[in-house]
């Protein structure tokens, strides 16, 4: 793996002249040294390659000292900085923000018992071991160098260690590099005796954004904001609105306000909206620039606001400044495109966000008021490639969800919302993509108005012209009546361009044909059924991949959910396909999770279709609102290649509302074999923000669990229709993830044993490539590439992996897999110590039970269970019995008056040579009239011979004597179960016997003695 670290800034060292020294193992790397202060800004990349998880970086800032020599070899250590490679590997996407280190001070040289400074990193580690320096976009880079770092220990090759500055830093050119020699030179000959200094100032460049033009300086209007919008509205009512920017939708909601009184609160000058969105932010120093015509051109308006944005957790205070230009103002229809630009924060100058801004007329409402519709976009532009990008966007896309949530919520204190505008909207989008609808006549004109087409025509009629005009001629050579053949090379030549024409154009007419009966597929037929509707609109696709030479295919696209598919018509030679095609797919009984898309290229009704692309649009991720406007990018080699996208809007209805639920949650009970009941709206909507996810999740189940990790972690599991999740608060470090039950490849039991604390655990693993968001929680990932997670510590296990297990089935497998499953359970029940049916593992029909022990005992039948309760006597007894390591469970309800706990102990080598790991189950329940109790259990041997070929069964009956108070009888039944037949099965029955029998008589005696020994002096003992 590479590891990438970002040396951006130092701040407050405690010395000028400095440079930082980058060592990741054997290899070394250092940044160049910057004069005359003590917060120098670097802003330089190293990557480094990572042999071993256990290495560690080591940062250190160093004081350039002129006077040390021609090697620099007295360069003293200012501070240094620590970070294990494995912290970063631990972190989420393998990543680490950019982050203020305290340097750590030496403990002897010039600087001790200083204020050291701080130093802002950026460290990240991507790939796999065999990743290769090409594989990465840092090596693609124009502006990465390869320094020869003759500082490494040992042998190794240049691309081991890549040090790259960022664009805008110039490298020094010959001349300037043999000066820099000769006044070191001339320095230690002590021919000059002020040394020079270098400037090692990094330079800034700006280079503007595709979407920024030149601005002149224009002065003020001297008209009003209104009267400005008006005169751009009579030079700008045939402009068309634009189209959604391709980062997202921030906002999509419909307000009782006219659209004209939206714009002005929005952008007129000194708005009080703005201002009081400024204070809920803590937005400061904020300066608004009058509007003013770009470049003297009346049809576009233009101003700029600065501002200071307030601090967050991982970015301090920067200044951001906003240009903000009018596309459109017809007074009706408003769109301001906003581009932010922050060149303080790291790699500012390589990016700009930018925002769009609509304004529409909403739906007429019956009491006469005016509506309009605001929806807010974002997207980036990028004037550098940086291997930071998707950092980056990550960030910007946080921090504009939550800038925008406060937006909308102080807007909504203003105006009234108009809640019923999803289902118009999708009404009105579903409308309009009816009527874009193209005949077969003009599509067939649109394929066959071609010059093969049209060349071939003409040549047709000609030829039958001539032959109507000629005159029928005597034959020649060869030719007999009935038989005429061409009498001159060239009427050859004509003959076979006339056949070649005619094959393509048939060619060309069977391939239509066989496109329009692909179109009988799925375009425009309706869902039936109550439950989950999902519609998809197909609009229009761009830049599709193409496999012909004149870069033009047929694509057609495939949809499938839940099993099921949908096919859209196909489009002929285009790479910009046009489709505005409604497809959907017939009720289904759970809520999907995944809507899979492919791209094919139709070659025919029987030949195999090559895909062109494929992509996979997760619900969970993207809220309704960007869902019904959003394009796709699709993945693959020659969509990659192509950056081929489609442009989709999804709807998914719940068309029986809360029925729905209610059916899903009666079939699930079926299969988890539990009641489940319908949670509350707010606890479904607390567990909606909990994670992200959208309105439509319903929460099924919860439990109280430990993740096991390095060290286990108490939080609550989450089971949905569609997602497990954890989440926990440790000291207010939280732990969330959530992953989908199709990512699910299996579901493992184990027994209790030790490293549980004697608790079964519960093993999700999940398919290769699946779930890494959720990578953090992971226990461990397998030789296949296969994250597992560790769950244990249930209080009640059975309930907890019969519902997981249930409901994992009923989501992902089909009902020939189910069936198998629970034959491969039914066999596995008998040698299993965990099962589903708590009662099953005390079947002992097979254990030949005989009575071990029978003895009427002095004390009562309180302190006889006190051996079971696991309390002080219970410890206490089991540490004279030689038991090590002894841990038991809580007895928990498993029915009505019954109860069951689990034990994990060691033998001590006097009871056992092989010492031995044992597990068991206990379960009780009380005689009738509470007279005493009947205690079953099974305990397994492991790590001792043939300990996998049997069980030991204890049935232990204690009653309280009838004839004498303050007694109680108790009566040891013992057997052995065995799974695998052995030629030892005698041996091992009599040794086992003889030996548990004697346990048995000593455990109970000492149980005696300890409780006569804490009876009260005032009891009267009854002597046995």
């Amino acid at each position: 793996m590479r590891l990438y670290v970002y040396v951006l800034e130092g701040r407050e060292l405690c010395v000028e002249d400095c440079y930082v020294k980058i060592q990741v193992g054997k290899f070394k790397s250092k940044t160049r040294v910057l004069r005359g202060s003590r917060n120098p800004v670097w802003n330089e990349e190293f990557a480094f390659r990572v042999h071993d998880m256990g290495d560690e970086l080591i940062i250190s800032v160093l004081h350039h000292d002129n006077d040390s020599g021609f090697f620099n070899s007295g360069n003293e250590l200012v501070g240094r900085v620590r970070v294990p490679v494995s912290a970063v590997l631990a972190k989420e996407n393998h990543s680490l923000p950019p982050t203020w280190f305290s340097l750590e001070g030496p403990r002897s040289g010039k600087f001790i018992s200083k204020e050291y400074g701080k130093i802002l990193l950026t460290i990240s580690l991507h790939g796999s071991a065999q990743d290769t320096t090409v594989d990465h976009p840092l090596y693609a880079h124009s502006s990465v160098k390869t320094r020869d770092l003759k500082e490494r220990e040992g042998p190794v090759e240049s691309q081991d260690v890549v040090s790259s500055t960022t664009s805008t830093r110039k490298v020094p050119g010959g001349k300037q590099l043999m000066k820099a020699i000769a006044s070191r030179l001339e320095k230690l000959l002590g021919k000059n005796e002020e040394p020079s200094k270098m400037d090692d100032s990094s330079e800034t460049s700006s280079i503007p954004s595709d979407y920024e033009d030149c601005i002149e300086e224009q002065p003020p209007l001297s008209c009003s904001f209104q009267e400005t919008i008006e005169t751009m509205q009579s030079r700008n009512s045939e402009q068309e609105m634009p189209e959604n920017l391709q980062g997202a939708i921030l906002l999509d909601q419909t307000y009782i306000v006219s659209s004209k009184d939206l714009n002005m609160l929005l952008f007129a000058p000194n708005s009080q909206f703005r201002q009081g969105l400024a204070e809920l932010q803590g937005t400061t120093n904020m300066k608004e620039g009058p509007w003013t015509w770009k470049s003297g051109d009346l049809s576009c308006l233009t101003r700029v606001v600065s501002y200071t944005q307030a601090a967050t957790k991982l970015v301090k205070a920067v200044d951001a400044t906003e240009e903000q230009t009018y596309i459109k103002a017809d007074g009706r229809e408003f769109a301001v495109f906003v581009s932010v630009s922050t060149p303080d924060v790291p790699y500012g100058n390589s990016f700009k966000v930018e925002l769009l801004y609509k304004i529409m007329p909403g739906p007429e409402l019956s009491s006469g008021e005016e509506s309009s519709r605001l929806i807010v976009s974002w997207g980036m532009s990028f004037s550098q490639n940086t291997i930071m990008k998707g950092m980056i966007e990550g960030g910007a896309r946080q921090g504009l969800k939550e800038s925008f949530d406060q937006f909308a919520n102080l807007l909504a204190q203003k105006f009234k919302m108009l809640y019923p505008i999803d289902s118009l909207d999708k009404d009105q989008m579903l409308a309009t993509l009816e009527t874009e609808q193209q005949s077969d006549w003009e599509l067939a004109i649109k394929y066959f108005w071609n010059f093969t087409v049209v060349s071939t025509f003409f040549m047709v009629i000609y030829i039958l012209a001539h032959i109507l005009l000629s005159v029928h001629g005597e034959p020649q050579g060869l030719e007999f009546s009935g038989l005429d053949l061409p009498d001159s090379i060239c009427e050859l030549i004509t003959c076979g361009i006339l056949v070649i024409q005619l094959e393509r154009v048939y060619a060309m007419i069977l391939h239509f044909v066989q496109a329009r009966f692909q179109r009988g597929s799925d375009h425009g037929v309706k869902a039936q059924g109550d439950g989950w509707v999902l519609t998809v609109a197909l609009i229009e696709g761009i830049n599709v991949a193409s496999l012909d030479s004149t870069g033009l295919s047929d694509p057609y696209v495939v949809f499938t959910c839940n099993g099921r598919t949908r096919t859209s018509s196909v489009k002929l030679q285009t790479h910009d396909p046009q489709w505005n095609e409604i497809l959907e797919f017939d009720a289904m009984e759970e809520p999907p999770a995944v809507l899979d898309v492919e791209v094919f290229d139709f070659d025919g009704p029987f030949d195999e279709a090559t895909s062109l692309g494929h992509a996979e649009i997760n619900f969970l991720k993207h809220t309704s609102t960007e869902l019904a406007d959003m394009w796709v990018s699709l993945e693959g080699k020659l969509a990659l290649s192509s950056q081929s996208k489609l442009h989709l809007r999804i709807f998914l209805d719940n068309n029986n509302g809360v029925e729905t639920i209610k059916e899903y949650l009666a079939k699930m009970e079926k299969e988890v074999g539990k009641k489940l009941t319908l949670r509350s709206p707010h606890r479904n909507s607390t567990f909606q923000k909990l994670f992200g996810l959208p309105s439509e999740e319903f929460l099924i189940s919860d439990f109280t669990c430990y993740l096991k990790r390095k060290m286990p972690l108490q939080g609550r599991l989450f089971l949905s229709a569609r997602i497990v999740g954890f989440y926990a608060n440790l000291f207010g470090h939280k732990t969330k993830f959530f992953f989908l039950w199709e990512d699910i490849d299996d579901i493992q039991v184990h027994p209790p044993s030790l490293s549980s604390v004697g608790s079964p655990l519960l093993v999700i693993i999940l398919q290769k490539g699946r779930g890494l968001d959720a990578g953090h929680g992971a226990k461990s990932q397998d030789e296949e590439g296969r994250l597992r997670f560790y769950f244990q510590s249930f209080v009640s296990f059975n309930v907890a992996s019969r519902t997981i297990m249930g409901l994992w089935r009923t989501r992902t497998l089909t009902p020939e897999q189910k069936a198998q499953i629970a034959e491969e359970q039914q066999d596995e029940d008998v040698s299993s110590l965990v099962l589903e049916d708590p009662g099953s593992v005390f079947n002992v029909e097979n254990a030949n039970m005989a009575k071990v022990y029978s003895a009427e005992l002095p004390i009562d039948i309180k302190s006889l269970m006190e051996m079971f309760d696991g309390g002080n006597l219970e410890h206490r007894i089991v540490e004279k019995s030689g038991y090590l390591n002894y841990m038991a469970t809580d007895w928990e309800t498993v029915k009505p008056d019954l109860y069951e706990r689990r034990l994990c102990f060691r033998f001590n080598r006097h009871v056992s040579v092989f010492g031995g790991e044992v597990t068991c189950t206990q379960q009780k329940s009380p005689i009738g009239n509470d007279n005493g109790w009947i205690l079953k259990e099974v305990m397994t041997l492991q790590d001792i011979p043939f300990g996998d070929h049997f069980r030991i069964h204890f049935r232990y009956q204690m009653e309280s004597s009838g004839l004498a108070p303050g007694k109680c009888r108790c009566d040891v039944y013992m057997g052995i179960l065995w799974l695998k037949s052995t030629v030892f099965q005698q041996r091992i029955t009599r040794n086992i016997t003889q030996k548990f029998t004697s346990r048995l008589k000593e455990i109970i005696e000492l149980v005696e003695e300890e409780a006569l020994l804490n009876c009260p002096q005032d009891t009267e003992i009854v002597p046995p």
